[in-house]
């Protein structure tokens, strides 16, 4: 009851304070729409670094970044595990210039939306179906030739821990369209910032670069390769994690839907 307690009470100032931080720079960095695209970056690094500070003092929460040596320099198409907001801002500090595959509808939002207009990534409307596919094959393209890192989320949304992968045949489309190699990267994220909660519990969020898949395969050998590469290691991962939260008295089920 006391963990359970003081869990409560750290997850409310921790959500208070990073909703806080985010009033308080969004505002000022209204500037860096006037300055180049990479001056961006540097803004959502610095609330990046915030928010893990803000994670690690008030909920305990670390990270680890595991095996990044195997990130190669260039332009890639980075294909990543999602299971929580935590990686939409937390692969800024992995990636030297990454351009998110988001949904076009985020980019309508005052502020935000500007903000990542103005960084150069990749909105897609969704409804549009094979249009939408090719229209972000064309973004990722433009990208690319900027040597950046194309950032998705195979799954196009946040599954939960244990859930049956939901992986979409886009980021197979874009692997064989854009001919350039994937780094597969496998988290453990949901167990410590659950998606539909605002509950934040203890313990080591521990991100993988995974091995590069190189291109040339065809597009389903790589959609094959990708799912079972990234899955087998993110089980991994989330024992780890669950063994850390047994150690509390812990025990968190999450929904599969």
């Amino acid at each position: 009851m006391q963990v359970g307690f003081a869990i409560f009470v750290r997850s409310a100032i921790f959500n208070m304070l990073f909703y806080l931080s985010l009033l308080v720079q969004i505002v000022p960095a209204f500037a860096a729409l006037f300055l180049w695209r990479t001056a961006m970056l540097d803004v959502a690094r610095f609330w990046t670094r915030t928010n893990l500070w803000l994670l690690r003092i008030i909920c305990d929460i670390k990270v680890e970044f595991r095996r990044m040596e195997r990130i190669p320099p260039g332009p890639l198409l980075v294909a990543c595990k999602h299971q929580s907001m935590w990686e939409t801002f937390a692969l800024l500090m992995i990636l030297p210039d990454p351009a998110y595959v988001m949904k076009r509808e985020l980019m309508w939002i005052p502020f935000f939306g500007w903000y990542t207009w103005k960084a150069g990534m990749i909105g897609i409307n969704r409804s549009r179906g094979s249009r939408a596919l090719a229209q972000m094959t064309d973004r990722a393209r433009e990208e690319l030739d900027r040597k950046r890192q194309i950032v998705i989320f195979p799954e196009g949304t946040r599954r939960a821990p244990r859930a049956p992968p939901r992986y979409k045949h886009g980021v197979a489309h874009l692997y064989a369209e854009l001919r350039t190699p994937c780094l597969p990267v496998a988290l453990n994220s949901g167990l410590f910032w659950p998606r539909r909660s605002w509950l934040r519990y203890p313990g080591t969020i521990r991100v993988e670069a995974l091995d590069v898949i190189p291109p040339g395969l065809s597009q389903d050998e790589f959609f094959t390769k990708l799912q079972d590469e990234i899955e087998t290691a993110t089980a991994r991962l989330l024992a780890e994690g669950e063994r850390e939260l047994a150690q509390l008295g812990l025990s968190i089920t999450h929904s599969p839907n």
